[in-house]
Order: C-alpha cells, then sequence, then structure tokens
C-alpha cells in the first residue's frame, strides 16, 4: 500500500490523499479480481471505470470490460471532466427503473460550462437545481420551485419543524427534502445530490431502491395476496424464513425458533428479554457500558438510559477509551475478569442473572469491535452458569461487518439473536430467533399487530438472498479493511482524528482536541444521531441512551450491581496526549493506545463540523458515540470501488477544511512540516451556535 509523506497532500490539494486513495483502491482491485456475483468493470463515456458494479445495478455507459479502471474522481484532471467523471459516478443511471419499462439514460455531464460543472459536483450545495435530469424527465410539481419566493423544499422544512417532535435527529443535521434515490444516491427536492452514507442508519443493506427489492415487493402488490395477516402462515413468510433460517450459525439453525415483533428492532430487544426471563425465572440482565439496544423501556434499561433498573452494566473492550487505561488484549482481559467477579463475588449484590445482552460491534457507542477472543470469553462465561446470550446484530447483521452476522467472527453461537434493519429491505421488520428450549412462551405471551408484514417479509427474502449468493459479506470486509487503512492514512495528516476503527462498512473516526489535556467535550454543538441531537433553543446536547449512559454511569453504579467509572479521567487513565498515526496494519481493526498518557479529549463539535462539511459536499454521514464525537460510515454493501474512493475523497476534504477553521495546524499539515512542541493549556472556551473552535 502507497502511503503519502506524514504531512504531504498529495495531488497539490490540501489534506486530500486521493492519488495514494486511486492507486491503492485500484491495486486491490486487480489482486482481489471480480468477486461472486460481481461484474467486471463498467465503462463511461468519459473513462472512468466502475470496478465491481454489482449484479442488478446498471453500469454506466453501457459497456462492460474486465480489469480494474484506468481513473477516478480522486485523479489529477482538469476540473470540468473531474466534473463529468463524478456526475457519471454518481448518478450511475440511478433514478430509471428498468424493471418498470422506463428507458435508461446515461447521464454523464452536469448541464452549464465547464467551470459551472466543476463547481456544481464540488460545492452540491451551490449546484444549479436541474443539473443532471434525465433527459425529459419532468420535474415534480410538488418539490418545484415556486415562481418567486423561496423553494418549495424550504417550505417543507419549515413546515416539518413546527410541527413534528422535538425528539427528531436526522433532520436537524441533514436539512435535506430526499425525494428519489438509487442505490448510493439521493436526490433532493432541490435537485441536489448526495453520496448517503447513513443508509438508514445501516438498514439499506442493498442501498436505496435496488431492483431485486423493488421487484419483490411488486410481485405480492400484483398477486393480490393479503398484505396484513398478523402471525397466520403464508407463503411469502414461509419464503422469508426460509432464507432465514439458512443465513444462521449453523449450531442455531438446526434448533432454531423464530417471533416475530414489532417493526422495529427495540421491540425486538424487549421480545429477547421477555424470553430469557420467562425461559430462567430470573429478573436481572447483564448488559455493558457504551450499549444501545432501542428506545422502549427494557431496552433503554439494557442501553443505560434508564434510572430505575434491573440490568447490571459491565465494561465493554475498547483500545482508545479503555475503562482500565491499557487496552488491547490486556485492557479485554481485565475486562472480562470483571464480569466473572461480578457473577461469582456472593458479595457483588448481583445475583444470578436471566441473560447477557450485547453487541458485537458496538454502533451508536462509537463503533467498537469486540475483540474476537472476549467474545468466546462472554460465551464460556454465560454457558457455564446457565445465563442465555443475547446478541444484538440489529444494525451488524446481513453482512455489514464482513461476515453474514458479526458473531461469526468469533466463532460464537449466541442462545438469542436480535434482528432487524436489513432484513427487511428498507421496510420494518424485526424478529429474535432463539434455542428451542427457550421456547416456553404461552400463545399470545408476545404479540404485535403489525408483526405479519408482508412486504417487509418479501423485500427481506430478496435481501438475504441477494447478500448471501452475491458474496457482499466478503466484500464488505475487504472493502472495508482497504477504507480503513486509506482513513488511517489519512489520521497522519489530521491530528484531530483521534481514532480511526470498524469492521467491514461499519466504519468510526473519532474526531479529538490533539492539544487538549484529557476531560469531556464541551455542550452546545448541533449533530444528528440516533443517539442523541444538540437543542438549538436550549444551546445543550439532547443526549441520546448511549450518551445518557456515558454521563450517567460514571458517576454512580447500577443498582444492586458494580460500579463502572468509565471514560478519560475516570478509570480510563490519566491525563496526556496521545501520539497521532501510530496504526496497526488495517486487518487487525483496532489501534493501541499508549495508556500511559491517555486518548486526547473527545471533540463533538469537529465531529459536527466535519458533517456540516461532508453535507456540503454532498457526502451524507451519521454522528454516534459516548459523546457525539464519532463521524460514522454506513454506506450500503453494494458500494462500487469507485463509489468508496469518492466518499474518501469527499470525506478528506471535509477534514481539510474543519482541520483548518479548528485547530489552527492544517497549514502546517499540507506543508509537510512537524506540529510545534504542545503547550500547556487551559480549559476550552465555550462556543455558541456559530462560533469555531480556535483553541
Amino acid at each position: 500500500m502507497t502511503e503519502p509523506v506524514p504531512g504531504e497532500a498529495p495531488s497539490g490539494r490540501p489534506g486530500g490523499g486521493c492519488a495514494a486513495a486511486e492507486a491503492d483502491i485500484a491495486g486491490a482491485s486487480a489482486d482481489w479480481g471480480p468477486a461472486a456475483g460481481v461484474t467486471g468493470a463498467a465503462v463511461s463515456a468519459v473513462g472512468v471505470a466502475a470496478v465491481g458494479v454489482p449484479v442488478g445495478e446498471a453500469p454506466v455507459g453501457g459497456a462492460s470490460v474486465a480489469g480494474p479502471r484506468s481513473d477516478g474522481p480522486c485523479s489529477d484532471r482538469t476540473p470540468s471532466a473531474r466534473a463529468s467523471a463524478i456526475e457519471t459516478l454518481v448518478t450511475e443511471d440511478s433514478f430509471v427503473d428498468k424493471s418498470l419499462g422506463g428507458t435508461p439514460v446515461a447521464r454523464t455531464a452536469v448541464v452549464g460550462t465547464p467551470a459551472a460543472e466543476a463547481s456544481a459536483i464540488r460545492s452540491p450545495l451551490a449546484g444549479a437545481p436541474e443539473a443532471g435530469r434525465p433527459v425529459g424527465e419532468a420535474v415534480d410539481p410538488a418539490v418545484a420551485p415556486p415562481t418567486g419566493g423561496r423553494p418549495a423544499h424550504e417550505g417543507i422544512l419549515r413546515r416539518q419543524s413546527a410541527r413534528e417532535s422535538a425528539a427528531r435527529t436526522y433532520a436537524r443535521a441533514l436539512p435535506i427534502v430526499p425525494v428519489r434515490a438509487r442505490g448510493l444516491t439521493i436526490e433532493g427536492a432541490d435537485g441536489r445530490r448526495y453520496l448517503d452514507c447513513l443508509s438508514g442508519a445501516g438498514t439499506l443493506a442493498l442501498g436505496h431502491n435496488h431492483p431485486v427489492v423493488l421487484e419483490a415487493i411488486r410481485k405480492v402488490l400484483d398477486s393480490g395476496a393479503p398484505l396484513h395477516v398478523l402471525d397466520l402462515a403464508t407463503p411469502v413468510k414461509d419464503a422469508f424464513i426460509t432464507e432465514l433460517f439458512r443465513t444462521l450459525p449453523p449450531e442455531l439453525a438446526g434448533r432454531a425458533r423464530v417471533q416475530f415483533c414489532g417493526p422495529a428492532g427495540t421491540d425486538a430487544v424487549e421480545a429477547a428479554l421477555k424470553l430469557v426471563r420467562a425461559a430462567t425465572g430470573r429478573t436481572g440482565v447483564l448488559a455493558f457500558t457504551g450499549a444501545y439496544h432501542g428506545m422502549t423501556a427494557g431496552s433503554l434499561e439494557a442501553s443505560g438510559g434508564a434510572f430505575d433498573v434491573r440490568v447490571t452494566r459491565l465494561p465493554y473492550p475498547q483500545d482508545y477509551r479503555c475503562p482500565f487505561g491499557v487496552g488491547g488484549e490486556r485492557g479485554a482481559e481485565l475486562a472480562a475478569r470483571w464480569t466473572e467477579s461480578v457473577l461469582d463475588d456472593p458479595k457483588s449484590g448481583v445475583r444470578p442473572p436471566a441473560g447477557m445482552i450485547l453487541e458485537p460491534v458496538q454502533g451508536e457507542g462509537g463503533v467498537i469491535p469486540a475483540p474476537d477472543a472476549w467474545m468466546r470469553r462472554m460465551r464460556q462465561i454465560t454457558a457455564d452458569r446457565s445465563i442465555p446470550l443475547i446478541a444484538d446484530e440489529v444494525q451488524t447483521g446481513v453482512g455489514r461487518t464482513g461476515a453474514f452476522w458479526a458473531v461469526e467472527h468469533s466463532g460464537v453461537t449466541p442462545d438469542v439473536m436480535v434482528l432487524s434493519k436489513a432484513i427487511g429491505g428498507s421496510l420494518p421488520l424485526a424478529v429474535i430467533v432463539y434455542r428451542d428450549d427457550l421456547d416456553i412462551w404461552e400463545p399470545g405471551a408476545h404479540a404485535g399487530t403489525f408483526r405479519g408484514n408482508q412486504l417487509a417479509m418479501a423485500a427481506g427474502t430478496a435481501t438475504l438472498a441477494y447478500v448471501r449468493a452475491n458474496g457482499l459479506a466478503d466484500r464488505a470486509a475487504t472493502l472495508g479493511a482497504h477504507m480503513l487503512g486509506q482513513l488511517r492514512q489519512l489520521a497522519r495528516q489530521f491530528p484531530c482524528m483521534g481514532h480511526v476503527r470498524g469492521r467491514g462498512l461499519m466504519i468510526g473516526i473519532e474526531m479529538v482536541d490533539p492539544e487538549g489535556a484529557c476531560g469531556n467535550s464541551e455542550p452546545g454543538w448541533e449533530g444528528g444521531s440516533e443517539g442523541g441531537s444538540w437543542d438549538r433553543a436550549g444551546g445543550e446536547i439532547a443526549l441520546g441512551p448511549a450518551q445518557r449512559e456515558m454521563t450517567a454511569l460514571s458517576a454512580a453504579p447500577d443498582q444492586g450491581g458494580a460500579a463502572l467509572l468509565a471514560g478519560p479521567g475516570q478509570a480510563g487513565g490519566s491525563a496526556g496526549t496521545d501520539s497521532p498515526g501510530l496504526h496497526p496494519p488495517a486487518r487487525v481493526m483496532r489501534t493501541p493506545v499508549d495508556a500511559a498518557r491517555g486518548p486526547h479529549p473527545a471533540a463533538p463539535g469537529m465531529a459536527v463540523a466535519v458533517q456540516r462539511e461532508c453535507l456540503r459536499r454532498g457526502l451524507i454521514v451519521e454522528l454516534g458515540g459516548r459523546h457525539a464525537s464519532v463521524v460514522r460510515l454506513l454506506p450500503p454493501l453494494t458500494i462500487t470501488d469507485e463509489q468508496a474512493a469518492a466518499v474518501l475523497d469527499r470525506l478528506a476534504d471535509a477534514m481539510a477544511a474543519v482541520a483548518r477553521t479548528h485547530t489552527g495546524r492544517a497549514g502546517q499539515a499540507e506543508r509537510g512540516q512537524p506540529d510545534p512542541p504542545q503547550q500547556p493549556t487551559g480549559p476550552p472556551p465555550r462556543h455558541g451556535t456559530g462560533a469555531q473552535d480556535t483553541s
């Protein structure tokens, strides 16, 4: 892998890092060869090869060739050519549904002069609303700008703000009105297009409106089959269960039962907790710091968002902010010993629990993969004590982490699996799958009016089968490792990228203050994530369950359980700084931290700024983490190499813009100059809505 000179901006652009990214992705593509079910390259009218276009995705320009691409959106070429290439890449014949009889239209350029083309693509918010619209396509009158006055989409946003709950999150940080979508691309009501690395918080394994999903839904609609059947047996339901069981870990598949729940993952978590409590006759639950299991009462208890709880929260192993200040294998071992001590100490105050619930990768908690050895220890600890193990695979499942189910990385077979999001193929669906000996429920012990969603089952069957048949989990592992490697190289240029981590196409970048002493970050920033957002009116961060847990649990122990002081300045190590840019090989997925000095303080303000700058460049990312300081990438599993390069390119530009504004050191990084010696500083100043961090 070609590494850029630390501090040097490849291609002459601040923080771009794209020449190396392009070379590496092209080289990796040549090494990989075509994955199962994936075609060769597709060449556009301007010569951009879209390597690895998945089956079912229309190649741009129609010409199919073999081998890796020779060029890409990060390459050094004229602005107009680069704009045309990216427009071809982003639109990807996206909004013509050929299965409906539409005429494919290959769109290869933005309307306007070369200068306007470059401006429209590099700064999508300045783009013309009509740029790149398919030939002959009429503007939807519902979203067309009115004659005079403000555009219609602004009125939609104003009405949303006036009429919807203050609990809304994503809409605060992403002021867009989607009207069309296909694959990785979303088009707003104003005609601007975005690369969507939010993917419905991980729901869209195949991206937006994949042809196989649309066809599955269409077949049900055209068949005259009932759409609402409660829990009655139907051919659609039978096909879904058959395909689902085909994907399960073998030791579970042979003796599995499935319960259809309400439409969301939190409903399935509730069902899992009810199940193990009924099966064991116990009430307590073991969960972990940083967890996010949903927003209903029981799932909030397990997530740490409730105060009158029956849950004992245990340390979740991590490297960058290890609760024991050591990280790595030693930190994971200490976390496992803590768990054993809590369970075996007769004076711990913890009674034998009904079950243990964990995420193989904590998503909203900051994209923290659990070490495989630690996962096996948790399986052994629970099995030895007859404690059912619940794996929450709501976000990690269906190939997201590089295995069909994330527990497969460690070889662990849980007793219960909680599944939602991607299993519905973009439609609401949630189930639990569990060992048959736990199935002691009485009829009606768990129900839900919409547990028989036929359209979601059809879409889910198509999605599960497509991911399995086309090897998209392996594809996610390979491409995800490569993207992690590129991001770690980028982190060497920008110390504010404190930690890059992830597994498969579940990637997180923790933003930090590289010059600050250890301590919690300041509130007063806005951002959208499944965990929480900033309240404009109150000027405070509205913490979701994951973030509330970090503040509440670090101060008080669970009722009847063990106290855990997690985070910097608590049990997380002494104050200090970390040397940026020390990263292991990409396959390791985790970065060791010098525990003697501790991690840098989290910088949620920088994370929000990165999210904003990404949006300005036509890239949608999510925020999460314990301090809402982690920039998250959850692209669809169908993302091509070209699209991945474009995502990295735009993210690099956003990081450069934020570094220039917030750290005051980007110029030195761009010129390849070493950082000056760090001087002791006081607490960072508080900031208002539009203030910039110049510390």
